[in-house]
């Protein structure tokens, strides 16, 4: 096994492209999120959240196994495969009320979606947020968009 710490990097991208780069594995959560710059990301993250077809050897990487990426909705960023905006917010949606709840990182997700908002003309237009996570959609962007706001 091995493992590959972020603070060998300049930059958590700069450790993604080391570790994942050129490869078939596809950042997905908090990952994506920091690959598409919504998110910057925490000093000293220890773990890469990636979808693959079958686990691997790296113990920096977080494997979400899926049988083929057929549903997957991806970009690529140089040489990362990341899912996009709106793969990314649904599939860390789809965790509330699930045993995975637990494993939502709410700073990423409304720090994510503020930036989303901002950077695309206070808009969230062009999210394409599924009906069964609207209602958490629903319930987080006002959040989001007052995240910033300093009054």
């Amino acid at each position: 096994m091995e493992f590959t710490a972020n603070s060998r990097f300049t930059t958590n991208y700069d450790w993604f492209n080391f570790v994942v780069g050129d490869s078939e594995l596809i950042l997905c959560y908090t990952s994506a999120l920091e690959c598409l710059g919504l998110f910057m990301g925490y000093f000293n993250n220890d773990r890469i959240e990636v979808y693959a077809r079958e686990h691997g050897t790296n113990n920096s990487i977080v494997y979400r196994i899926l049988p083929d990426f057929n549903d997957i909705d991806v970009v690529r960023r140089g040489s990362l495969l990341c899912t996009s905006p709106s793969q990314t917010f649904n599939d860390i949606f789809s965790k509330y009320g699930t045993p995975d709840e637990a494993t939502i990182d709410e700073q990423s997700l409304i720090e994510g979606l503020s930036k989303y908002y901002f950077t695309n003309g206070e808009s969230f237009d062009g999210l394409n947020i599924t009906q069964e996570n609207a209602m958490h959609f629903e319930r987080l962007k006002t959040w989001a968009v007052e995240y910033y706001d300093e009054d």
